[in-house]
């Protein structure tokens, strides 16, 4: 069947049409689209099952613990990409992005081990929480590699929007399952549930690999084939990184939303510190019901169509400028929920808008820059900044004795910046100016 019979026959499709009534996806992508749905769901429900089991501990430590363990991560994080950089170089692409989510089945599967074993699980819970905390990052990151090698430039602007919305039902799936059961279930049993969902995702990628050509046709996206190796230097991802421009200016849009993430996170952990751990589990879990809810809609329905309308400099400058308002009424008027709202609106706009908007921006680079710059980006740079903040966080607010109000008014000229840096980056990608070649 020719590929113009394939979008005739696609086009008769009722779930083709419902498709094309909501997003502005074509007949022969359906297949590929689906199949990236379903993927980040299943990843997604897996990471926010664990999600609220992590953020549940930290409230037993201090800011100052926190910090240290933020810190390690980066150090940990910095570890593990240099190590991706590795496989990236020496397995082939069919075998290294399944490998991946393998591997990391295999950690939490022994961390439930360890917990099943030990009287004293302090040391455990603070190594669970640091390794969530790199897997929160890496399984993602991973996965909008893969995308930006799946689909063409043009197509990721119509489609990552959708796909990102898949994430969103994972982060609706996954936070009702502790929100609901983690007293009945335990919270540890939870691990060994979200161990095997990571293995599900394995075939997925396999299908997805061969749409590339049979339906995508994008075979022309790069010189190799996903049996082929990418080679070259393990450690090029961080050469690339601090010598391109256009890789820097992301890195440093990422380090200015960290330090939002930062501020709003630790103004919740120490607000929520009075309440349980099962309590604390199920109010971050309906909190990510919540976002998740929101994303889904936004990333359905209004994500495809800001990109097209308003263009990237606008799309991902958004959700900063919301932040930077939304902190400044926090400034004036602090309290518990105008954080947690603040908290929604951060997650739910950052998954549905900015999120896909930054990953769109990968597609003008080469295949190394998205394997092996893109983690050093996504994550290093990122923990990089989780540490920097934290800390100084916990100087403004244990240091200086900053309240609530005065560490928002901090924030909002953060996010101000974080806005401008975001206009650049969206100019710079609509100038097509920004190839990163080997």
């Amino acid at each position: 069947m020719s590929r113009v019979e394939k979008m005739q026959k696609s086009s008769n499709n009722p779930i083709y049409k419902l498709l094309r009534i909501v997003s502005n996806i074509e007949g022969h992508e359906i297949k590929a689209v689906v199949g990236s749905f379903l993927f980040v769901i299943v990843l997604m429900t897996a990471y926010y099952i664990l999600r609220p089991v992590r953020d549940a501990m930290a409230s037993d430590w201090t800011d100052a613990e926190v910090s240290w363990l933020w810190t390690l991560n980066f150090f940990i994080s910095t570890a593990v990409v240099a190590a991706y950089g590795v496989l990236v170089s020496r397995f082939r692409l069919r075998l290294l992005v399944p490998s991946i989510y393998a591997i990391f089945a295999l950690t939490f599967l022994s961390f439930y081990a360890l917990i099943s074993t030990m009287a004293d699980r302090t040391l455990v819970d603070k190594s669970f929480y640091v390794w969530v905390s790199v897997f929160s990052l890496f399984h993602i990151s991973v996965f909008w590699s893969f995308m930006s090698d799946l689909f063409s430039k043009e197509q990721a602007g119509r489609l990552f929007g959708i796909i990102a919305a898949g994430a969103s039902v994972g982060g609706l799936v996954g936070p009702s399952i502790p929100s609901f059961f983690s007293a009945s279930l335990g919270t540890d049993n939870l691990m060994l549930l979200a161990s095997a969902m990571l293995l599900v995702p394995i075939p997925i990628i396999f299908y997805l690999q061969s749409l590339k050509s049979s339906d995508l046709h994008n075979e022309s996206l790069a010189p190799q084939t996903p049996q082929i190796k990418i080679g070259g230097n393990p450690f090029a991802g961080f050469k690339l990184f601090f010598s391109n421009p256009y890789l820097l200016a992301i890195g440093l849009f990422i380090l200015l939303y960290t330090g939002i993430s930062s501020f709003v996170y630790f103004e919740l952990k120490n607000l929520l510190s009075d309440l349980s751990r099962a309590e604390r589990t199920a109010v971050w879990a309906q909190m990510d019901l919540v976002v998740n809810v929101l994303s889904i809609a936004v990333g359905l329905f209004a994500t495809g169509r800001i990109v097209g309308k308003f263009g990237m400099p606008v799309t991902i400058a958004l959700i900063p400028v919301l932040i930077c308002a939304g902190l400044i009424i926090v400034a004036v008027s602090p309290f518990l929920g105008a954080v947690v709202a603040l908290q929604v609106i951060r997650r739910a706009g950052n998954y549905a808008v900015t999120r896909p908007a930054r990953e769109v921006l990968f597609t003008r680079v080469d295949r190394e820059a998205r394997f092996k710059a893109k983690p050093v980006i996504d994550i290093v740079a990122y923990r990089g900044g989780d540490m920097l903040m934290a800390w100084f966080f916990t100087g403004l607010a244990q240091g200086l004795g900053l309240g609530l109000a005065a560490v928002a008014a901090v924030g909002a000229g953060i996010a101000a910046l974080w806005s401008i840096v975001g206009i650049y980056l969206g100019r710079w990608f609509e100038r097509g100016e920004t190839q990163v070649s080997d």
